[in-house]
């Protein structure tokens, strides 16, 4: 291994530009594919493309060191991983209380960015271990996190009552007979003058009988005080 680093390094700047941009082309489009696979916006091209850029912007300042003799060799290539975070908060998308999509093509492209950085300064060692890890997180752990978080469940629940007298009542009845947290008083939804609404987030496990949102709603119902309970998204 270290006469091939050895063989790399004695390699003209032309042709080690080029063996860096290749590997982080590669780094960039294996990621990037299961990106692709999974439907997210940002796919293979995306992911190539920014790993590319980061390795460039990384050979780039090192460059202007060495043959210019000026500047600080990391500044540019600092301003990639605050900069990058401007093209991630693109792909991240709130759908409802419990749908947040994007988070993980978010931090895919902030990471190959950096395994371009390390490409680009000829960390070779380091870029290879992070970009292991990197499809490893996407494929294998994926795969494992949905064994573990797939017994739980998690929605919120909209609760309208007939009087703010009741309010108190209705609060003990969530968090003494059901898994709730992050309990709010709002205005009512139906717009009747005097109802009061209650929202709150429900985490439960499944078991043979998984407490769901229109189990929910159906056993608040029967209650006097309540006027309506729905799923909140």
């Amino acid at each position: 291994m270290k006469e091939f680093f050895a063989y790399i390094f004695s390699l003209d700047e032309l042709w080690r530009a080029i063996f860096r941009a290749l590997l982080a082309t590669i780094a960039g489009g294996i990621v990037g594919m299961e990106r692709g696979r999974q439907g997210r916006a940002a796919g293979m091209r995306t992911h190539i493309l920014v790993c590319l850029g980061a390795a460039l912007t990384a050979m780039t300042g090192m460059y202007a060191y060495k043959v210019l003799g000026v500047g600080d060799p990391l500044r540019i290539s600092a301003q990639v991983i605050s900069g990058i975070g401007f093209l991630g908060v693109g792909t991240i998308l709130v759908k409802g209380r419990f749908q947040i999509t994007g988070l993980t093509t978010a931090a895919g492209l902030w990471t190959v960015a950096a395994v371009g950085l390390a490409l680009g300064l000829g960390y070779y060692e380091g870029a290879a271990v992070t970009f292991v890890l990197a499809v490893s997180a996407t494929t294998i752990m994926h795969r494992l996190e949905y064994k573990i978080t797939r017994r739980n469940t998690r929605f919120g629940i909209y609760v309208e009552i007939r009087s703010d007298e009741d309010v108190r009542r209705a609060i003990d009845h969530l968090t003494e007979a059901y898994p709730t947290t992050d309990i709010q008083v709002t205005p009512p939804r139906s717009g009747i003058v005097g109802n009061v609404g209650i929202e709150a987030n429900v985490h439960s496990i499944k078991k043979s009988s998984p407490l769901t949102p229109r189990v929910m709603s159906e056993e608040l119902e029967k209650l006097d005080y309540v006027v309506f309970a729905i799923e909140s998204i």
